[in-house]
């Protein structure tokens, strides 16, 4: 299995095979609209308009299972991108990306890069303690836990790192442009 044998519906019918995507890097990311690492689109799309032409690329998947944070359809959602971060990277359908309905590419993703941790600092202390509350063993379980969790894959189709939400951007952008 690759991470190429993988299609993701897009919000208006029909699949985007990440076949489409071989031989780049791509960030692939679970998004929601109202959520406090919302902000997170602005460096994304920096990354993308930065490195695209290198061979970058980001597959957004706006995902509704955590705090209920993106009510929306599918056309609000992109128009809030749009207007508040002007992305013109792909952004697919709203999506599970846990459990039962969960797409099968985050399955596979979870499989190759578990939870290892929310790192330091403020608010991984209170993702922490938020997650504990809802699951004493959260942090055993590879599941997706927040919005905006970040998987790295490299021009091979390896996945080769996770970001969790608290991950500082310029953490993430480093180890991008190290693998362009």
């Amino acid at each position: 299995m690759s991470i190429y044998d993988f299609t993701v519906p897009m919000p208006k019918g029909g699949e985007f095979s990440l076949r489409d995507f071989e031989g780049k890097v791509i960030l692939i990311v679970n998004t929601a609209t109202g959520c406090g690492f919302t902000p997170h689109y602005k460096p994304i799309e920096q990354m993308y308009e930065d490195f695209h032409d290198k061979g970058f690329e980001v597959l957004d998947v706006p995902c509704n299972q955590f705090a209920n944070q993106t009510p929306g359809t599918d056309e609000e959602i992109y128009e809030f991108c749009q207007l508040k971060y002007k992305t013109k990277f792909p952004q697919m359908k709203k999506s599970d990306v846990n459990g039962e309905n969960a797409l099968p590419l985050f399955k596979y993703l979870q499989e190759q890069k578990g939870f290892e941790g929310f790192g330091k600092g403020s608010m991984a202390l209170l993702m922490r303690k938020m997650m504990e509350k809802m699951d004493k063993d959260y942090a055993s379980k590879p599941d997706i836990k927040w919005n905006f969790t970040k998987f790295i894959v490299d021009r091979n189709g390896n996945v080769v790192k996770r970001f969790e939400p608290t991950a500082d951007m310029k953490e993430v952008r480093a180890f991008v442009e190290s693998l362009l």
